[in-house]
C-alpha cells in the first residue's frame, strides 16, 4: 500500500535543538485542520473506485458511506444485533456495560462509517435477533442490498498524532473467510494516507484470538500506548490491546517505539 504524497505538519528535532512554544501551537493548529478537514469530506469512497466492490471467492458485495448522526432506525438496529452477536462472547461479563457504551459512541457526529451491502435478488434485508441463535434476516422486496457488515472509524488526535482509529469492523459469519475484512482494512488504510493521518489504530479484545491473529497478519502491532507496553502489571489487568500500523517515522516513534522524539 503506497502512502501519501503529502507530508503531515511536523516538527523536525535536532540535537540541542529546543521547540519554541510558538512552533508548538502552530504545529498543534495545522493538525487540527488536518482532522477538520478529514471529518469535512462528505464521502470518502469517491476517491478509491476500486474499492466500491468486492466480488471475490463467490461473495459479491458493494460499499456505502454514511456517518453516525444520519443512521436510520433499521440500520441502527443492525448495528446492535451484529454487535452483539459478534461480541458478546470475547467481552463476557464486561458486555452489558460495554454494549451502552457502544450504543453512544455509534450515533456520535464524528462516527464514520462503510456499510457492506450484498445484493438480494430484488430483496433487501433487515437483521434482527433470533432468541440468542444470532442474526435473522427479515425479507421484503426492495432495489437495496442488506447490510452484511460494517466499518465504524473516526479521525481523531493520539499522542498528539492524527490518526484513523477503528472502532468496529463487523460481518456476518457468511461474510468470512473471503478476503473481505483485508479489503475493508486497505481501505481504511487508504483513506487514512490520503487524509494525511499517521497511523490506523484499533482496540481487539484479547479474548478475541481470531481477530488478534487477523490484525497480526495485517502488519499491525501493539501499539506503545497499550496498557500492556505502558505498564506490563496494569495490562495483565486490562482485557485489551491497542494495535496500529504506521505510515511515517514521527508515528512509528510515538506509537510503535513509545519515543517522544524522533
Amino acid at each position: 500500500m503506497a502512502t501519501a504524497e503529502k507530508k503531515r505538519p511536523r516538527i523536525s528535532s535536532g540535537a540541542g535543538r529546543t521547540t519554541s512554544r510558538k512552533e508548538v501551537l502552530e504545529r498543534k493548529k495545522a493538525i487540527d485542520e488536518l482532522i477538520r478537514k478529514a471529518i469535512a469530506v462528505k464521502d470518502h469512497l469517491v476517491q478509491f473506485p476500486a474499492f466500491h466492490k468486492f466480488q471475490r471467492n463467490g461473495l459479491s458485495v458493494y460499499l456505502e458511506s454514511g456517518r453516525g448522526d444520519k443512521l436510520t432506525l433499521p440500520t441502527r438496529k443492525y448495528i446492535q444485533n451484529l454487535l452483539k452477536v459478534n461480541m458478546e462472547e470475547p467481552y463476557g461479563p464486561e458486555w452489558p456495560s460495554e454494549e451502552k457504551i457502544k450504543r453512544q459512541e455509534m450515533v456520535a457526529p464524528e462516527a464514520r462509517y462503510i456499510f457492506i451491502k450484498q445484493y438480494s435478488n430484488g430483496f433487501t434485508t433487515e437483521c434482527s435477533m433470533n432468541q440468542g441463535e444470532g442474526v435473522e434476516h427479515n425479507h421484503t422486496p426492495c432495489n437495496e442490498g442488506h447490510l452484511v457488515g460494517f466499518v465504524h472509524y473516526r479521525f481523531v488526535l493520539e499522542d498528539e498524532l492524527p490518526v484513523v482509529y477503528v472502532y468496529e469492523l463487523q460481518m456476518e459469519t457468511s461474510a468470512h473467510g473471503k478476503g473481505l475484512g483485508k479489503f475493508m482494512m486497505q481501505l481504511i488504510e487508504q483513506i487514512a494516507c490520503t487524509n494525511q493521518m499517521g497511523a490506523v489504530m484499533l482496540t481487539v479484545q484479547k479474548a478475541n484470538t481470531q481477530a488478534m491473529a487477523f490484525y497480526t497478519k495485517l502488519r499491525y502491532v501493539i501499539s506503545s500506548t497499550s496498557p500492556s507496553r505502558v505498564d506490563p502489571q496494569i495490562g495483565l489487568e486490562k482485557s485489551y490491546e491497542i494495535l496500529c500500523k504506521t505510515f511515517d517515522s514521527e508515528a512509528k516513534s510515538k506509537l510503535e517505539d513509545g519515543n517522544e522524539e524522533l
